[in-house]
């Protein structure tokens, strides 16, 4: 009897391993695609907040003049960064990039003085940027002139938005297809125990006892699913921050909260509510039905 027991356990337990995998896979789909949602908008900031606007100065402005006039910009509002790069620091970075000087062939250094601005995401846009140009125009004894690459900033403010869209689109359809999959691999699971159900009922056991041990089974392997998919997707972000440290910008600690949360609530209640139904449904079936299907 003993031994008649061991290759059905082996197989429920084989059953079990194979419900877990697979719905570990589909829960890491879903959680890069709440990810990638929840990380639009730090990445659209990130982009907006790295486009440079340069205010270049009078070759009359000393560089503590400079330096005062950054600090009073990175007072206002707009302003995140601002450097002050001197005309000497502009010729050395220029001349490492070239490989050579080009003041020893114009016989004076040709580039100015510059204040380097970093924009709040906020503020990154065409509308916003015209006007805060021309408030720094205003100062025309430093100031000669200011300029930004304005079809860069409406390009990728477009292009930010249209990705937001659909990587909204795609999470929603990953939702779908996440909920279908778990259903299906459930349905199986279910479907090769539908004799033991049916035994049960002629025994005259109640339908709340014989769903109880598949539920309990159920909420076991969604959270164990849920562990292996966070695990997964944790190895890989953590990856990442290693390769390319900027990434923490973007992936922070409340997004990767919310994705575990989001994780581990669909493991937990998709299998819940899948193995539910599917129990139900093998109940209400008479003996020549479940012999039938």
């Amino acid at each position: 009897m003993g031994k008649r027991h061991k290759p059905t356990r082996r197989r429920h337990g084989m059953q079990a391993v194979t419900l877990c995998i697979s719905t570990t896979m589909v829960l890491v789909l879903l959680g890069l695609a709440v990810l990638s949602v929840l990380t639009t908008r730090n990445l659209s900031d990130y982009v907006r907040e790295h486009l440079t606007v340069t205010v270049m100065l009078g070759d009359s402005v000393s560089a503590a003049e400079g330096r005062e006039l950054g600090q009073k910009l990175q007072l206002k509002p707009y302003a995140k960064y601002v450097t002050y790069i001197s005309k000497e620091q502009a010729l050395k970075e220029q001349t490492e990039a070239m490989g050579s000087d080009p003041s020893e062939f114009l016989g004076t250094n040709p580039f100015v003085a510059t204040l380097e601005m970093n924009m709040k995401a906020d503020y990154a846009n065409a509308d916003s940027l015209k006007k805060i140009v021309r408030e720094i125009k205003k100062n025309s004894k430093q100031v000669t002139d200011v300029a930004y690459q304005e079809d860069l900033t409406e390009r990728v403010n477009n292009n930010l938005q249209r990705v937001s869209v659909v990587l909204l689109v795609l999470a929603v359809l990953l939702i779908i297809v996440s909920y279908s999959l778990i259903s299906n691999y459930v349905r199986l699971d279910i479907y090769s125990r539908r004799f033991s159900i049916h035994t049960m009922k002629l025994v005259g056991a109640s339908w709340a006892f014989i769903r109880w041990p598949f539920l309990k089974r159920g909420i076991g392997i969604g959270l164990a699913a849920s562990l292996l998919a966070c695990t997964v997707l944790g190895g890989g972000i953590y990856a990442l921050y290693t390769y390319q440290p900027m990434s923490q910008e973007i992936i922070g600690i409340m997004e990767l909260g919310i994705t575990v949360l989001a994780i581990f609530a669909a493991g937990f209640f998709i299998v819940l509510f899948c193995t539910f139904l599917s129990v139900n449904k093998f109940l209400r079936m008479t003996a020549g039905e479940i012999y039938k299907i």
